[in-house]
């Protein structure tokens, strides 16, 4: 089952999924990042541009979920190197010191919250987060056309390519492509009909909307509405 809250750590979310009797999950690309915890070891989940299928996991997963932009200056590697990929936090960190963290999180009396502990730290020692990067994602999460937003953040179409790999793992254009489809599925889950979804979140039409979930998510419209997706492993 899969739980979410919102986090102390302004703008990042906190859940936990556990094993139920659906087997494999979906997860779907978001713009995001996680710092996750599993079986006594933590990894890093690099931001999707295809949803992440989990197979029948025995034991649960916990996670903070980045705000799209903020987990590379707090798990300290850009996005695009671990785009599409699950990552040991040893890879990334210091062995001594991941160990330490993972010693940590596994005598808490609320692993969960000690995982969050451990975000917040490492967010209250990292570079704040790049106020220009969050105006990148409200423009184009409103619908705002790619080469519009980067003229109204004075910025080159080249250079907002480049802070955008860094930040979200992927181009303006994917980006814009993945919260499009976050907005539908919000909408549609909410008892908005099809076609309304469609142009209300930025498609030409529902057909548009069908072939572009199948790409990014791997499943029909109807079967992704019908089952219960998140984000994690």
């Amino acid at each position: 089952m899969y739980a979410e809250r919102a986090s102390r750590l302004p703008g990042a979310v906190v859940w936990t999924n556990t094993p139920d009797e659906h087997g494999a999950g979906r997860v779907l690309p978001d713009g995001c990042m996680d710092l996750l915890w599993h079986d006594g070891q933590l990894f890093v989940a690099g931001p999707d541009t295809r949803a992440y299928v989990t197979y029948g996991e025995s034991s649960g997963w916990a996670g903070v979920r980045f705000f799209p932009g903020t987990g590379p200056a707090v798990l300290g590697v850009p996005a695009h190197e671990v785009r599409d990929r699950r990552v040991e936090l040893a890879d990334l960190w210091s062995a001594s010191q991941v160990r330490r963290l993972c010693g940590r999180i596994e005598a808490a009396d609320d692993p969960v919250t000690a995982l969050e502990d451990v975000a917040l730290e490492r967010a209250a020692d990292a570079v704040p987060p790049d106020a220009l990067l969050r105006r990148v994602v409200t423009a184009l999460d409103a619908g705002r056309p790619v080469a519009a937003t980067a003229d109204e953040l004075g910025l080159g179409a080249r250079q907002l390519y480049r802070r955008s790999l860094t930040a979200f793992g992927y181009g303006p254009k994917t980006l814009a492509r993945i919260l499009r489809l976050q907005r539908a599925l919000a909408l549609a889950r909410g008892g908005v009909g099809l076609a309304d979804t469609a142009v209300r979140a930025g498609y030409a039409d529902q057909a548009h909307l069908a072939r572009d979930v199948r790409e990014l998510a791997g499943l029909p419209l109807g079967e992704l509405l019908g089952r219960r997706v998140g984000s994690a492993p």
